[in-house]
């Protein structure tokens, strides 16, 4: 009875969806059911976050302010309060999934949310975590807390796992047009699951369990983490070689087969790609199972700030600078291109690294106006802006994150010395690759 209620209710997208988490992730999933026709609540505990939605504006500067406005105006709206869970007929949970100091996985967000959610969940709901974890979390984890509220999954309660496949930034791709991988607890829940996600994404890729979802999700990026740590390593023997490993690189991708091209850079940041692995190998090692190859990966790409750090420092060195007393511009605070997120970004660390030897450093990031709030981190500095008067007082300039914004023909023509990480600056004589 349940089952074919929700089914229909989704199918006429008479269903109400409550998305938890409003950032990277749960933002374009909630918008994108709100522009589909669904009635769509969004939640988040940061109230300047639920204010901007809900006066039409966006703080990600992927999600123009427009698209905001025209979903606010069409009915969407976000809320800090949980107990509204009870009008939901589907909560899909985008929260965060970071590392503990130990690098062991910290799932407080995801279980702090279920368990707030409990006192106001009813028979006839459906429930999709979206965060990225270790296989079996949906099942060992969620699993018995929603039965402690005398709720019967695959019967009177459904739950799911779909991993989010978010790329912020990439315009090729949207919400709809990116496969969404579904796994049910129970035959009912991936019917459910699937019914859900079609009526946004064009394409939902069934599987036949939660568990294998999540291994889905970690083996995607487990995958790129472990072929940048390769091509990490390649620039470094390159390097020391005297060969420009973005050449290696470009010849290598002409065949037509075998070969997927990767490119080296100053470390991995964002939400997943350093924090994934570590939900693998630390599951894996309850099976007895040492996962010595991702492990090794994690290590190179770690190390590549210090690898810049290093780079920078003889460069500084080859004109007769030390480190220390430096002036030094860090271009980008971003983990990629033309986005605000600088969750594990490499520019952290390497700001890091260089005060410590005594540098003078600032940075500039159109996408970040202040330095963020961190674990690990409480740096006070907020962006400058870039001229070409101010670009003369720096010893060297660092470009960590590459976006579309920079003058490239400023940069190399005002800055005594460019240390490129991103293959972004033609070759000068003041420009050294690292």
């Amino acid at each position: 009875m349940y089952k074919q209620q929700l089914l229909d209710r989704l199918t006429d997208k008479h269903a109400h969806i409550g998305v938890f988490g409003l950032g990277y992730v749960g933002l374009p999933l909630a918008l994108a059911f709100a522009e589909a026709g669904y009635p769509v609540t969004g939640f988040d505990i940061d109230p300047e976050k639920v204010d901007a939605l809900n006066h039409g504006r966006s703080y990600l500067s992927h999600i123009p302010p427009t698209r905001v406005r025209d979903t606010t105006q069409a009915g969407f709206r976000a809320t800090a309060d949980v107990a509204e869970a009870i009008n939901l007929d589907a909560i899909i949970i985008c929260v965060p999934t970071p590392l503990s100091r130990h690098r062991e996985p910290d799932l407080s967000f995801v279980t702090g949310t279920v368990q707030d959610l409990l006192p106001h969940l009813k028979p006839g709901q459906a429930l999709s975590l979206e965060s990225t974890t270790y296989p079996g979390t949906t099942e060992e984890v969620l699993q018995p807390l929603l039965e402690t509220r005398g709720l019967t999954i695959g019967d009177d309660f459904f739950l799911l796992y779909s991993p989010e496949r978010e790329d912020p930034g990439n315009a090729q791709f949207t919400t709809r047009t990116i496969p969404k991988v579904c796994g049910g607890t129970t035959t009912a829940c991936l019917e459910v699951g699937q019914a859900l996600y079609s009526g946004v994404v064009d394409t939902v890729v069934p599987v036949s369990s939660t568990k294998t979802a999540e291994m889905t999700k970690l083996l995607e990026n487990i995958y790129r983490a472990v072929n940048i740590g390769l091509v990490n390593e390649m620039k470094i023997v390159a390097d020391k070689m005297g060969i420009n490993i973005h050449e290696v690189i470009d010849a290598a991708a002409t065949k037509p087969f075998g070969f997927t091209k990767f490119t080296p850079g100053p470390g991995l940041g964002g939400h997943c790609i350093p924090i994934d692995p570590y939900y693998l190998t630390w599951k894996a090692r309850e099976h007895g199972i040492n996962t010595h190859f991702i492990e090794l990966s994690g290590e190179v790409n770690r190390a590549m700030p210090d690898w810049v750090v290093q780079k920078t420092a003889d460069a500084l060195n080859e004109r007769g600078k030390p480190i220390k007393g430096s002036k030094i511009l860090i271009l980008g605070l971003a983990y990629k291109k033309n986005v605000s997120d600088s969750r594990e970004s490499p520019a952290v660390e390497i700001i890091a690294q260089l005060k410590a030897k005594g540098a003078m450093v600032d940075y500039s990031d159109p996408h970040v106006p202040t330095f963020p709030k961190k674990r690990d981190y409480h740096f006070d500095m907020q962006s400058v802006d870039i001229t070409p008067e101010m670009l003369s007082h720096y010893d060297c300039a660092i470009l960590v994150t590459d976006h579309d914004e920079f003058d490239y023909e400023t940069l190399q023509a005002q800055t005594k010395l460019l240390i490129d990480t991103r293959n972004r600056l033609p070759k000068g004589q003041n420009v050294s690759q690292a």
